[in-house]
């Protein structure tokens, strides 16, 4: 499939695959207040999915997504509100219930809130109807390359969003729930589906159900509603997990039943049924014993994953490169997982948004208290403790060097800045400090940009520090001198980026813009439907289309492939629909993580 073009430069296209405690605040106190009245392309990875007649995969349902009357429309075409808009949603079957009316969760509005976030406008999506808007989500090839552009769309799509019209609002919900576990977000996807009262089910929104127990790795999840979903829908997963909640309820006879039916015509020592028979096995009055071995399992699944981490069982490491990173995400985020196998989970969590500053610090403290951890990992946590705790700055900064110089690849040292990012926002500006420029971006990486902005009397004009505080504050334009400096001493790269963001953010006068992008050689005046689309959802004040069009336009997993002309739309969007924070902070981290 092409690519977008952006004046001759490659712009991701849109890839064709692809309640339990509410989720965390990824922002430091103080990041995120609420909004004033305004308020590349990597080939497509195949998304998890279980073995032939076995679990619900990770590939979204086509039960999911309404067929549009005008065929394949272009998804960009987010013009003119459809005229019979008022009709279609009068229309919408908001479900019936017999609970009280105080207790009843209606479907024109769903979504949650996480702790410390304000949530996103009940109209962050604007007029963009349904199955638009359900075919942009579709088809987004999650997780995407950026931090910030991620936190920003997990946050959009767990909000209390107004249904658009011409899609159900448990259909929405599933939608919005499969794209948060693509991108990872197996907690957030949680905190969506559990807003929708069971009577309200729908087929698309049982199978995002499943999935979510799966990559939560509780399969108890399901069991509210795992005999309506099972007559329903006819799947073999379905029957193994009734089987499943039968034994944790106590019924081991029925158990064994379903369990025997439900592997009828299929091998005895099929992965997936030993998974199941395992689980069988841990529910009461059960004398099922199982022994997993995965020799001969050539890959992962959702299924796979979901079921051995709840049973205790150990995936082999081997088998998660069979999957997509966001199964690893999964693996960060299950309490079911010892500490010292989340912790390398956790890092590469972090650096996608999908683990903050504090669960790091927090996961790293149960491996500084526990004395059966490999010692690498143990000396690991005493240098993060020293780096919080050291006597003097110097040793605390001398700590946090030795954390950024142990990262092997590009991601795991941009996720040691995001650990360390307390840390070093506790140092003191001083122009005698070492490694000033790493201290901005391990406090940027995790947005404290006030503690950053304390730098700025003492950083070099020119100098990496000086080119993340440029992005992170102020209002004023730059002088085009200094940024000159910058790119005689940076790579061509990194000031491709800085450009982009500077621009994006007005942060140049336009004589200057226009010589920065000739020197950097950043042709940010192309058009296509892609950036017409974000421009537009930027001006229209909706921030949420501006979140989701920003991930289609950085849907890679490596930063190598984000354009500086990808990064110059999606900062000067944000901003002006009202997203600055996040519009600073996306333009420091495309800097930060250039090469």
């Amino acid at each position: 499939m092409g690519a977008l073009v952006l004046a001759g430069v490659a712009v991701p296209a849109l890839s064709q695959q692809k309640q339990q405690n509410a989720p965390e605040s990824l922002l430091p106190p103080g990041f995120d207040q609420p909004a004033s009245a305004r308020p590349q392309p990597p080939a497509p990875r195949p998304a998890p999915s279980p073995a032939p007649s076995a679990a619900p995969s990770l590939a979204m349902p086509d039960s999911a997504v309404p067929a549009s009357a005008d065929g394949e429309k272009d998804a960009f075409d987010l013009g003119e509100t459809n005229a019979v808009a008022a009709a279609e949603l009068s229309a919408i079957d908001l479900s019936q219930y017999d609970l009280p009316k105080a207790a009843r969760h209606g479907l024109n509005r769903v979504g949650t809130f996480a702790w410390g976030n304000a949530p996103f406008p009940t109209n962050a999506f604007g007029d963009v109807p349904g199955r638009q808007l359900v075919t942009l989500m579709h088809r987004l090839d999650a997780p995407v390359a950026s931090r910030w552009v991620s936190i920003a769309l997990r946050r959009a799509l767990m909000s209390p969003i107004t249904t658009p019209y011409g899609v159900n609002g448990a259909d929405f919900a599933a939608e919005r729930a499969w794209l948060l576990l693509r991108m990872g977000e197996s907690v957030a996807a949680r905190a969506v589906v559990s807003f929708v009262d069971a009577d309200d089910y729908t087929n698309a929104l049982d199978q995002a159900t499943m999935q979510i127990a799966l990559a939560s790795s509780d399969p108890a999840a399901v069991c509210p509603i795992v005999d309506r979903a099972a007559a329903r829908l006819q799947d073999r997963g379905w029957a193994l997990a009734q089987a499943i909640c039968a034994a944790l309820g106590g019924k081991p006879s029925e158990a064994e039943q379903r369990l025997e039916a439900a592997r009828r015509n299929t091998l005895q020592n099929n992965i997936d049924n030993l998974l199941a028979a395992k689980l069988v096995g841990m529910g009461a009055d059960s004398r099922r014993a199982v022994t997993i071995d995965w020799i001969g399992v050539a890959k992962l699944t959702p299924w796979r994953f979901g079921l051995a981490t709840a049973a205790g069982v150990d995936v082999p490491d081997n088998l998660f490169a069979t999957v997509g990173p966001e199964v690893r995400y999964w693996q960060a985020l299950s309490p079911a997982v010892a500490p010292a196998v989340r912790v390398p989970a956790a890092e590469l969590a972090a650096a996608a948004g999908v683990f903050s500053n504090a669960g790091l610090v927090d996961l790293y403290s149960e491996i500084d208290q526990s004395s059966d951890v490999p010692d690498a990992l143990q000396a690991t946590a005493r240098d993060l403790r020293t780096a919080y705790t050291g006597a003097s700055p110097a040793e605390r900064v001398q700590a946090m060097r030795k954390l950024w110089d142990a990262a092997e690849t590009p991601r795991t040292r941009y996720a040691r800045l995001v650990l360390t990012a307390k840390a070093a926002a506790w140092v003191p500006a001083s122009k005698d400090m070492a490694d000033a420029d790493r201290l901005i971006a391990s406090m940027l990486s995790a947005g404290y940009d006030a503690a950053a902005l304390q730098w700025r009397a003492v950083v070099a004009p020119g100098s990496e520090g000086w080119a993340l505080l440029s992005l992170a504050g102020g209002a004023g334009p730059i002088g085009y001198g200094d940024f000159e400096r910058y790119v005689g001493a940076a790579s061509p790269r990194k000031a491709a980026m800085l450009m982009a963001g500077l621009a994006g953010l007005g942060r140049l006068a336009p004589a200057d813009a226009r010589r920065a992008a000739e020197a950097t050689q950043v042709r940010i005046g192309g058009v296509n439907r892609w950036t017409e689309a974000i421009d537009r959802a930027g001006f229209r004040n909706q921030p949420g289309m501006v979140a989701l069009l920003a991930a289609t336009g950085m849907q890679s997993p490596r930063w190598d492939q984000v354009t500086p002309e990808a990064l110059f739309h999606i900062v000067s969007a944000m901003r002006a629909a009202g997203m600055t924070n996040y519009a600073r902070l996306i333009a420091v981290e495309a800097v930060t993580r250039a090469a």
